[in-house]
This record gives structure tokens, C-alpha cells and sequence, in this order.
């Protein structure tokens, strides 16, 4: 097994195969809070809504995240917003724990919050509907709220249902063949949903041609520091046709919309989309960089295709 540091955390190469083997384990739910009997004002009301609720594993899905502040309300301090999708035993299987767009600090009183995040759902072993519980956390605290529909919500521990997902299998989604130009897939210690591969100079996938305009989403990072001047261009072909070029810039988490036309994609049955990245780095020959002599572009987390 293959170890890489890279931005000082460990991190070890598997095949896909034994990525698919992992067992997800239950996230953790805070303990702290006050039960459904709670009698603290709430400072706001809380809900949820998506772009779709069937959602095959594995694609990319729009969440948007509403506060209504309550009259009066002041919150010390700021807050993160804890997102859990959970099974209807209360299990946890996925959350998306993240910072508001406005620190809670800032809230005023009957200021509306809103704002949306495009995530993918892991791929794990659970099929049905789940519900999602929203609430506000900082270490071991947990905020009073009122959910939206108050009817089909009960609040436990200060976790607030607002919705359910139907979550389907991931054989909805089209499948991907990475070709030429991958690494092989890697993981996070700590994270094992967390899965990514570097991309070299050239990379190549390609899927059953739908004869239909698509939408690829691929969602990468880059090493921006090692190429100060001038950042690496990225430019994505589907055949001969160029269809989108844009720069990676910095090591933070870019998503990338690119529509693709059924005349892009041409007349085969499988269409073919190449990945050029103008730059590459080679680890070894970076200062701590060990012993990884691979040509490394683009650290991409997802490549999927949408039907339009």
C-alpha cells in the first residue's frame, strides 16, 4: 500500500475495487441538547428544500438551507450548521456539516437566511427514503429551533426534521469508464467517503452515448502554490471539440457545471471526453515529496454525467 502526504495529511491509495469494500460507519450525532419537550424560545425557523427528491447514490444534488430568524433573537457566537440524512432507526449515514454563508453571530432579528450547496451523495449501502434533521451546534451546544412544518417534525436533542430523500441505487446513473490518464483511486484516513483521483497530463473517460445534451459535473482541487505565475489551464474535449477551458486556481474544492450538446458528443455509441491539464507537478521532486514519482494534474473528487 502506496502512502502520499499531501498538505501534511496521510493519505493511502487503494484500488476501486477495495474502496467498494469499505463499510461506511455511522456518523456520530452530538449528545448534547435538550429533548422534544424542550421549552427554550427557538431563535429560528429552520427548513429545507432540494432541486429533486429522487436521488439515485452517487449524483450530485442542490440542498437549500433556510433561517428565519426569530423576532428578538440573539445568538453569541458563531454556529455551524449540522445536516444529518438519517435511517428510520436514527442512524446517520451522511451529513453535510458546514459554516452558514452569514456567521450566526451577525443574525438579526427577522432576517431571512438562505442560501444553497450542490453535494454528492456517497454511495452507501442503504436504499428508501430518509429523513434529513437539521439544528445549529458549537462544541458541545446546540441552539432551540422551530422547524417549518412542525406536524411532521419532532425535535430530539435539539435535531429538527424538515424533509425525507428517496434515495435510489446508483444504477441510475450513467456509467462512467475511466480510460487512460487516472491514478488510481484514493481515500481519506479519517474520511473513507472522502475518495479522489489525480489526473495526469491527459485523462480520458467515456460513457454510453445518450444521443441527448448533457451536463458533466467534475469536481476537482489543484496544487495553485506550486505554479505561482501562471495557474495550470484545464481544458475538457469531447472527441475532437472542445467544450469548456478554465484555470484551477488554488487548493480549495471547485465544482464545474460544463453543458455538452448531443451534436458535441457526436454520432457513436460511446462518446469519449478528454481532460488536458497545461501544468504538472511530480511529488518527488518537491521538497518532502518522498518518493511519488507520478505525473500529477487535477485532484478530481467526482466526474458524473447528467442526462438534460
Amino acid at each position: 500500500m502506496r502512502q502520499y502526504s499531501y498538505d501534511g495529511a496521510v493519505m493511502r491509495v487503494r484500488t476501486a475495487r477495495a474502496v467498494g469494500r469499505l463499510v461506511i460507519p455511522a456518523l456520530l450525532v452530538m449528545a448534547a441538547g435538550c429533548s422534544k419537550g424542550d421549552s427554550a424560545a427557538p431563535v429560528a425557523m429552520v427548513s429545507f428544500t432540494t432541486n429533486k427528491t429522487r436521488i439515485p447514490l452517487g449524483s450530485p444534488i442542490e440542498l437549500t438551507y433556510r433561517f428565519d430568524v426569530a423576532p428578538g433573537a440573539k445568538i453569541d457566537g458563531d454556529y455551524k450548521v449540522f445536516v444529518h440524512v438519517v435511517r428510520d432507526d436514527g442512524v446517520a449515514m451522511w451529513n453535510d456539516d458546514h459554516e452558514p454563508t452569514i456567521p450566526t453571530s451577525q443574525w438579526k432579528p427577522g432576517q431571512q437566511i438562505q442560501y444553497t450547496r450542490t453535494r454528492f451523495v456517497p454511495v452507501f449501502p442503504f436504499l428508501g427514503e430518509a429523513a434529513v434533521e437539521i439544528g445549529l451546534y458549537r462544541d458541545q451546544e446546540r441552539l432551540p429551533l422551530q422547524a417549518s412544518d412542525p406536524a411532521k417534525s419532532e425535535s430530539n436533542n435539539r435535531a429538527y426534521r424538515v424533509g425525507t430523500l428517496q434515495l435510489l441505487p446508483s444504477s441510475e446513473n450513467v456509467f462512467i469508464m475511466f480510460r487512460s490518464g487516472w491514478h488510481p483511486i484514493e481515500f481519506a484516513q479519517d474520511e473513507p467517503t472522502l475518495t479522489w483521483q489525480w489526473t495526469q497530463k491527459q485523462a480520458v473517460f467515456s460513457f454510453k452515448n445518450p444521443k441527448k445534451d448533457v451536463t458533466l459535473y467534475m469536481e476537482f482541487d489543484a496544487r495553485g502554490d506550486l505554479f505561482p505565475d501562471k495557474k495550470q489551464t484545464v481544458s475538457v474535449s469531447s472527441g475532437d471539440q472542445p467544450v469548456a477551458t478554465f484555470e484551477a486556481e488554488n487548493s480549495l474544492k471547485t465544482l464545474q457545471r460544463i453543458p455538452i450538446t448531443a451534436a458535441q458528443l457526436g454520432g457513436n455509441d460511446v462518446a469519449e471526453i478528454r481532460v488536458d491539464v497545461d501544468k504538472t507537478f511530480v511529488p518527488a521532486k518537491l521538497p518532502g515529496g518522498g518518493r511519488d514519482a507520478r505525473e500529477l494534474g487535477i485532484r478530481v473528487y467526482h466526474t458524473f454525467i447528467e442526462v438534460r
